[in-house]
């Protein structure tokens, strides 16, 4: 949605409303232009302490010095990325209990199961999850579960309530009418500002 002029500056705005995550989601860019722009997204993140991943590319993670990658179900296998680059933290987007364990299971450090609620973003993988799906994905993974799709602020307790280490969103902060307070009314749940 935003040109990178708009962005950069955006993204710094949710980092100083206490972001600490960002994942770079870039698929129609070239090679060469995914790795300037996560060049230009890891000096913002460094500067205030938070962690960047970058969508299904752990090549230009490494290249860049980003924390981690985040891999969706039909990326490569866990194992491989651990292998080929082993300090890099590997998320996995998951959309069933049984991928999830898969997911724990091939060695990811978390993941993220979605769509919790009704979000066009994520029409494609079906209805809504719900909670008691939530629930029951962080009853039988060990590792941390972020909770993904129409997660509003009046949603992150109850998301919470069913187990999840956190949440994952776009459309919360980015549309909000001044993203530095949405972030920082986002990660007041998390005991952060």
């Amino acid at each position: 949605c935003f040109s990178e002029h708009d962005f950069l500056p955006c993204l710094e705005l949710a980092l100083e409303g206490g972001v600490r995550a960002v994942q770079l989601r870039e698929k129609d860019l070239s090679t060469e232009e995914l790795l300037k722009l996560a060049q230009k997204v890891k000096l913002a993140t460094e500067k205030y302490g938070a962690k960047l991943f970058i969508n299904e590319r752990a090549d230009i993670a490494h290249q860049t010095g980003a924390e981690g990658v985040h891999l969706t179900e039909a990326s490569a296998p866990v194992e491989k990325v651990r292998k080929n680059f082993p300090n890099l933290l590997i998320g996995v987007s998951t959309h069933s209990l049984e991928s999830a364990r898969q997911a724990e299971l091939g060695g990811a450090d978390f993941i993220t199961f979605s769509p919790i609620y009704e979000t066009p973003s994520k029409k494609e993988f079906g209805p809504p999850q719900g909670l008691d799906r939530l629930q029951e994905v962080c009853r039988e993974i060990k590792i941390p579960v972020l909770a993904l799709g129409g997660i509003s602020k009046d949603r992150v307790p109850p998301v919470l309530d069913q187990g999840a280490f956190g949440v994952a969103l776009i459309s919360g902060i980015w549309n909000g009418p001044d993203i530095k307070q949405e972030s920082f009314e986002y990660m007041k749940f998390f005991g952060r500002r």
